[in-house]
């Protein structure tokens, strides 16, 4: 296989340790791979050593995951594009790749967030800014990056309003350890994935505040019951959340060290700064813009996620990590 083979060939724009992952996947099942990223300086030293040292020093690339430099090139080159990267340069990723997308290829993204100051799905962006009858769809489900790159047990879940759509992307990533679901709840698999970063923040500063497992599931489990009371308000099934992309999602961000946000919750709780907690991390930690999107929709929406609200708190209004665990044990018991 060369690289002017394109009939089958994935585009994957985001070098990040999740693109990465996902680029490796993809090349293990035969697909030509074309690996893209934003730092131009960054892809020509992955390109030299034929891996990601950054992210993934571990894993050496394939003969058939190539680097390219030249995005729109690429993109008039495919008919398989999956985006990687963070949900703040969604938009300007898809209005960069648009002039040069096929009307018959499909843009599947991995991302999971909200957009930054509209709060908006990322599949309403998609919406805004793609033709109609573009095919879409989104990737998700409880994952580790380095472990798909591992190539060790894992379960994902692709969500599109087409099911033909979601069946032939299943195509692509499903693999001998990799289990693929599909699904048409476009609006619960999105919001699973954005607000179980937030929980993870919230599990992280309990245990950083050295609270313990009793606490640290009593979050996790009023933390589903706030992610399903946002996503049923805005049109996302409630089976959804109780799948792959919701709980278990959920218990994975809160409950492994692996997760970024997770770590961002345990240092607030031990009294670090957020600035440099970010810095050493190296990486996004989505829960953190998402906290403050997530705090503005629960308001407009109506609904009460006295978790989410609290974190909002510690990230955007100097309020300590022990104070907002008080406040939220002072709450008034109700009906689970």
């Amino acid at each position: 296989m060369t690289q002017n083979d394109h009939s089958q060939a994935v585009a994957v724009v985001g070098a990040g340790s999740w693109g990465t992952a996902l680029a490796l996947l993809l090349a293990r099942n035969g697909l030509p791979v074309f690996l893209w990223g934003h730092d131009a300086a960054h892809m020509a030293t992955i390109n030299h050593e034929r891996r990601n040292s950054r992210y993934l020093p571990d894993f050496p690339f394939p003969d058939n995951l190539y680097i390219r430099s030249d995005l729109p090139e690429l993109i008039n080159e495919v008919k398989r594009v999956l985006i990687v990267v963070p949900s703040h340069a969604f938009r300007t990723t898809l209005e960069a790749i648009k002039p040069n997308l096929k009307p018959d290829a499909i843009v599947l993204w991995a991302t999971k967030g909200l957009e930054q100051g509209s709060q908006a799905l990322l599949s309403e962006v998609a919406d805004n800014i793609l033709p109609a009858a573009q095919a879409t769809a989104v990737l998700s489900g409880p994952t580790f990056a380095e472990e798909v790159a591992r190539d060790l047990p894992t379960a994902l879940t692709i969500a599109s309003k087409d099911q033909g759509t979601a069946e032939d992307v299943a195509g692509w990533l499903r693999a001998g350890r990799i289990r693929i679901y599909t699904c048409e709840d476009m609006i619960g698999v999105q919001l699973g994935g954005a607000i179980k970063n937030v929980m993870a923040i919230a599990a992280g500063i309990s245990d950083g505040l050295g609270f313990g497992a009793n606490a640290r599931a009593a979050l996790i489990t009023r933390g589903l019951a706030e992610l399903t009371r946002l996503g049923v308000a805005m049109g996302g099934k409630p089976e959804t959340f109780m799948g792959l992309t919701g709980v278990g999602d959920l218990v994975l961000t809160c409950t492994d060290d692996k997760s970024r946000n997770r770590r961002v919750g345990i240092a607030l709780g031990q009294g670090k700064k957020l600035e440099q907690i970010l810095s050493d991390l190296g990486q996004e930690a989505e829960g953190v813009l998402t906290a403050r999107e997530l705090h503005i929709l629960a308001r407009e929406k109506g609904v009460d996620m006295p978790i989410t609200e609290q974190v909002y708190q510690v990230l955007y209004k100097n309020i300590t990590p022990r104070e907002v665990v008080e406040a939220l044990l002072q709450r008034e018991s109700g009906h689970e």
